[in-house]
């Protein structure tokens, strides 16, 4: 539990930490959506090269992002064998019963390992260089457009940020009630399947109780304050634009233009 990063900030002073996080947050979609454009080799090997780039920027080491896909890796594993069993085309490598594994479906897996690692290691330097009160003023400035349709933007986005803020402590406080069972005698990770899904209910039922008081408790917090859903309300902390965050969607506009070449 303690080797997920995902929602964790890493203080620092890199050029990565003082961009804006509207500019963070543009590129860092920009980046999901134009990573499927990648057809061929050059085109992985282009944001391979990007992805070292922004993990160097980033100032957190190698290991660090290797401990935060880690615990991903069997639901990536996963999902590559999915694509090898049922994508079909060109050579025939093993033909056994049920099983087909072809070599469109042998590239198509590797694609598809190649594109989640990258946007594990990207979306994860977004959030480990920018601090959760800032991701929450760039969603809300980004989602202003959608207040023309009554959307509760604001609302929207303090949801977002809670859910990101409080990944770390949900998985904190699961390491210290497994290590509180282990210390009582349970075992977790042996027996049949039905033994450890035993084993794993006084786990979550702790849990889930401290979940809820901590949202009761975040709500009266939040009610003290003065807080009303619906209502504009000023921010003490200004976002400021600067020269380097347009070099920033700058280098985005020419990371795709290059892929697309790439692939055509």
């Amino acid at each position: 539990m303690n080797k997920l990063i995902l929602g964790r900030y890493f203080p620092g002073d890199t050029s990565l930490h003082k961009l804006d996080p509207r500019a963070k947050l543009v590129s860092g979609v920009a980046f999901i959506f134009i990573i499927f454009l990648a057809r061929n080799w050059e085109a992985y090997a282009l944001l391979w090269l990007f992805t070292f780039l922004v993990m160097k920027l980033s100032g957190v080491g190698f290991k660090t992002y290797l401990r935060g896909v880690r615990p991903l890796i069997w639901l990536i594993l996963f999902t590559v064998f999915i694509q090898v069993l049922f994508r079909t085309g060109g050579t025939v490598y093993v033909d056994y019963g049920p099983i087909t594994i072809t070599q469109f479906g042998v590239v198509n897996g590797i694609h598809i390992f190649f594109r989640f690692v990258m946007i594990v290691f990207v979306t994860t330097a977004i959030t480990l260089t920018t601090k959760p009160i800032d991701l929450t003023d760039g969603i809300n400035y980004l989602l202003r457009p959608l207040r023309i349709f009554k959307i509760p933007v604001n609302d929207l986005a303090l949801m977002l940020s809670i859910s990101l803020r409080f990944i770390p402590n949900l998985l904190d406080e699961t390491q210290k009630i497994m290590d509180a069972q282990r210390a009582r005698g349970s075992e977790f990770g042996e027996g049949n399947l039905l033994k450890q899904m035993k084993v794993l209910v006084p786990v979550f039922l702790p849990l889930f109780v401290s979940s809820l008081n901590r949202a009761e408790e975040m709500a009266n917090a939040m009610e003290v304050r003065g807080y009303q859903s619906g209502e504009q309300r000023t921010t003490f902390r200004q976002l400021t634009w600067k020269n380097k965050d347009t070099i920033c969607l700058f280098a985005m506009i020419v990371l795709t233009l290059s892929l697309y070449l790439l692939t055509v």
